[in-house]
């Protein structure tokens, strides 16, 4: 070890020692798109976080609606905040399981840069306005963000993330091929016959499979608090729900005298408790079951093995339906949002008829991505402020 700091080299043996055979250790990433050398002091999942933190489109989170549209209460969740919740609890997650911290932490922290202004009303708006030209979905677009649409390098375009990163933002595509290596920085040196023979994959690393379900159990149980702060929910309609109900009962038995609010501050923890809980002690079971000895061999299972317990399953799509009933489609939140998405479909007209107001680095794409894609892009990458500020900027043009 060197005297002053410890090597990126120490750090991929000691992954080899701490972690399970089944993780995915930096050591063994099958590389980033162009050549980068590696890092003196940090592996390659911890430089792809930090390429994530510091990218504009992870410091644009702040001001882009979680559930509640943004600004309309100081406590309640953006996207920043949910993907920092995302990120806390996929570590709580793959520590337990002796996976790889640093590469679930990444794709948590990535998963949502990609997300629309305004929520999933907003993605529902811009699917719609796309919906002759190829579609709009957030995962897909996070995957963009980060392979194109941020510019921080002169020679190449996104954040050049590695392999694993970005399969972890590709939930949706399956099965994929590994097949993007072959001048992967860790390999050019390496005889073409020594490099890993291109398969076709059916699931992500365990790594991914956590952040994935780690953003479920932060949004189940995040939306719920948010919710309750907002005053749209009553206790009469949460005991309706199975998983509010349990744990209701767990904080009562164990805190007679709580009342609100803290009551519900206390249930909230204890339904991400539950739930991760469950999902660790699920997930063992199955990775103990599938017998699988590495990261490919996790790659080549047909189902995830990061799972709930199949009561928590059903527990959890009753809840899902609540919030969606009881929360997503609320009058005081569906209406506010439903005007904010209105403004985002003049500003996507606007453009197509006026690109120029896109600038000059949006334009640029036009040619190769095609018009609709390129204003997709553009107001994809927005926050909900500036959306508001453009859609009065094009009221204020036609009144001239």
């Amino acid at each position: 070890m060197s005297a002053t700091w410890k090597t990126r080299e120490e750090m991929e043996e000691g992954e080899r020692t701490a972690l399970a055979s089944f993780a995915q250790k930096s050591g063994d990433s099958r590389g980033r798109r162009y050549p980068q050398a590696s890092h003196a002091y940090r592996t390659e999942f911890q430089r792809d976080r930090a390429r994530i933190i510091h990218s504009r489109a992870f410091r644009r989170l702040e001001y882009k609606t979680q559930v509640f549209l943004n600004g309309t209460g100081d406590h309640l969740r953006t996207r920043l905040t949910h993907s920092i919740e995302v990120a806390s609890i996929s570590r709580t997650i793959t520590r337990a399981l002796r996976l790889n911290e640093d590469l679930a932490e990444a794709i948590a922290l990535a998963h949502d840069l990609g997300h629309s202004p305004f929520g999933h009303s907003g993605e529902e708006m811009l699917a719609e306005c796309m919906r002759e030209h190829g579609g709009f979905d957030h995962n897909c677009q996070s995957a963009r963000v980060v392979e194109l649409l941020e510019t921080p390098y002169p020679d190449f375009p996104g954040l050049n993330l590695t392999l694993e990163v970005r399969e972890g933002l590709r939930k949706h595509e399956r099965p994929y091929k590994m097949d993007e290596v072959a001048h992967a920085s860790r390999l050019k040196d390496k005889k073409a016959e020594d490099r890993p023979t291109l398969v076709e994959y059916h699931c992500a690393s365990l790594e991914a499979q956590v952040a994935d379900l780690a953003d479920e159990i932060t949004y189940y149980s995040h939306d719920l608090d948010d919710a309750l702060d907002f005053e749209i929910l009553t206790p009469a309609q949460l005991e309706e729900n199975e998983v509010w109900r349990n744990s209701h009962g767990a904080v009562l038995a164990r805190y007679t005298n709580t009342r609100q609010p803290d009551l519900h501050k206390l249930i909230i923890r204890d339904i991400i408790d539950r739930q991760v809980h469950d999902l660790v002690a699920t997930s063992a079971q199955m990775i103990a079951k599938s017998g699988v000895g590495s990261a490919d061999d996790v790659r080549q299972q047909t189902m995830p093995l990061i799972r709930y317990s199949d009561e928590l399953a059903e527990a959890n799509r009753a809840l899902r339906k609540f919030l969606y009933q009881n929360v997503y489609y609320h009058p005081r939140v569906a209406e506010v949002n439903q005007r904010a998405c209105e403004m985002l479909r003049r500003v996507f007209e606007t453009y197509l008829v006026d690109p120029d107001r896109l600038g000059e680095g949006a334009m640029r794409r036009v040619e190769k991505e095609g018009l609709h894609r390129t204003v997709c892009d553009y107001i994809a990458g927005m926050t909900d402020r500036y959306v508001m500020e453009e859609y009065a900027r094009i009221g204020d043009a036609v009144v001239e």
